[in-house]
């Protein structure tokens, strides 16, 4: 049973007219690196969030059967663990209640301030500080950190007619929790890991269900089961339990890394997928339609029990036809079909490299962002960009995952900024901003090794790629070799500011 959900308590919406550390997006990279600076004894900061409340993805993405494709000990927190977790992966609202758990844990809630969206972010030479623009008024910070994720801003591609649908439309990122389904005829639009958890959720109670598929993807059987009270109360009692079933985990996913960099590799596992497939669906032709024609880890690999089985429920359809317009009751695909439909929903996913915020950070030299990335983002260690002095990416450039939890790349993020803060602090120096010449040889070997991975030789193109063609949201190795390279901060790959005469402590 689902447990009563807590509330937060009220956050003060007064902003303060100075901060040495302004973090936007209260997800779980915005409150980790709120719980790091406490416990570094930093508690001069402020977290701005646009929405009512914290959690990010896992607040905004309430559709049914939402879950992490992740095991729930690795999704969370190595600084709080949870040995509570219910089940091997997580159900959304649980991810949310952690993170609800994390403000009250380590009293985050006084730095919060909900409803603040960040309209722009300047960097001031002459003071050397960052003016930070609200919805609710404007401050100043010595540092500026994005936590904003790469997952927040939804994806509705545009279709001829789509504004005449008479129908409900909903993206799987803004569903409409009072709009019920049972009985109708919904479309859903999309095969990827949101519309996969979406179809089996919703398929025994709707009418009819149309799945568009534009490209098939290779699924992969999840083994997902309740955690039984008795294995709870040994990881409560016994923490050192907790951590070796943890690293187990982790060192087990750290090898699935080896087959992106070997694409070989992948396509011998691909023996055991189809092998899935064959075992799950005997219909000849709708197996043939579910078969992928590029190599797995390419897209993203679907970890499902139930997907495929539903796609086999006597009220689902496959249409691999295009879309080719919307009209007021139907869809009409590429071969002339129409699909009566009174529900449209879109798992289409999001902008991953296109940050709505960098059009409104402004640099150094005046550009934004989004004006030096031109379409393909890049930043030192997926953390800072050059020109952008102690502007911090959280979930950056080349920081996300096919193979395990993004909160193991987070957390050497974080460690890289708390290092950044030290260093400013022993030097009394204002920022920091990484060399150009390191910059662009960390890129230069970045997009050489990402040349021999599954993501640019296996045949497909995924949203891992930007405008340009570029991967710029992958990290093209394992966690451990990650962390080995960012958790420390190297001044001698930075440039360090000064701070301006007029800050200069006075002589005594």
């Amino acid at each position: 049973m689902r447990p009563r959900r807590q509330e937060v308590p009220p956050v003060s919406s007064r902003l303060p007219q100075h901060v040495r550390v302004a973090i936007v997006g209260a997800g779980f990279a915005g409150l980790g690196m709120a719980i790091r600076l406490k416990q570094d004894g930093i508690d001069d900061f402020v977290i701005l969030e646009r929405a009512a409340e914290v959690g990010g993805v896992w607040r905004d993405n309430v559709y049914p059967g939402i879950a992490c494709d992740v095991q729930s000990l690795l999704y969370s927190f190595s600084f709080a663990p949870n040995p509570g977790w219910s089940r091997v992966y997580s159900p959304g609202w649980e991810i949310q209640a952690y993170l609800r758990d994390c403000v009250e844990r380590f009293q985050l809630t006084p730095f919060l301030r909900f409803g603040h969206a960040v309209l722009s972010a300047k960097w001031d030479p002459a003071t050397r500080r960052w003016g930070v623009e609200t919805s609710q008024g404007t401050l100043t910070a010595d540092v500026f950190v994005t936590a904003v994720g790469a997952l927040s801003e939804p994806i509705i591609p545009h279709l001829p007619g789509l504004e005449r649908f008479r129908g409900k439309v909903m993206h799987s990122a803004r569903w409409d929790p009072g709009h019920a389904l049972a009985g109708r005829n919904v479309g859903v639009v999309g095969t990827g890991a949101s519309a996969a958890q979406i179809v089996p959720a919703i398929q025994p109670e709707v009418g009819r269900l149309v799945l568009f598929q534009r490209t098939p993807a290779w699924v992969l059987p999840r083994g997902d089961k309740p955690i039984s009270g008795p294995r709870r109360a040994l990881y409560r009692r016994v923490p050192g339990v907790r951590w070796l079933f943890r690293e187990g985990l982790r060192l087990l996913r750290e090898a699935l890394a080896v087959g992106f960099q070997h694409p070989w590799i992948l396509r011998l596992g691909q023996r055991f997928a189809l092998r899935h497939l064959r075992q799950v669906v005997t219909d000849p032709a709708l197996r043939d339609r579910l078969t992928p024609r590029y190599t797995m880890g390419c897209k993203r690999v679907i970890v499902s029990d139930d997907y495929l089985p539903a796609l086999t429920r006597p009220n689902v359809e496959v249409v691999t036809s295009p879309l080719r317009e919307v009209r007021e009751d139907a869809v009409v695909t590429g071969d002339g079909a129409v699909h009566p439909v009174d529900t449209l929903i879109f798992g289409t996913g999001f902008q991953p490299t296109d940050m709505p915020l960098g059009h409104h950070i402004q640099g150094r030299e005046g550009r934004t962002l989004a004006q030096v990335w031109a379409g393909s983002p890049k930043a030192y260690l997926g953390i800072t960009v050059s020109g952008f002095p102690n502007l911090f990416l959280l979930q950056g450039p080349n920081t996300n995952l096919g193979h395990t939890s993004v909160i193991l790349m987070m957390e050497a993020q974080l460690d890289h900024v708390l290092g950044a803060l030290r260093y400013l602090d022993a030097r009394g120096a204002a920022a920091v901003e990484p060399d150009p010449g390191v910059q662009d040889a960390f890129i230069r070997d970045l997009d050489a090794r990402m040349s021999r991975t599954v993501w640019s030789q296996g045949g497909c193109r995924s949203w891992y790629l930007d405008a340009t063609g570029r991967n710029s949201a992958l990290w093209p190795g394992t966690t451990s070799s990650f962390r080995r390279r960012v958790e420390h901060f190297e001044p001698s790959e930075y440039v360090t500011l000064p701070r301006p005469v007029s800050r200069l402590p006075a002589r005594s």
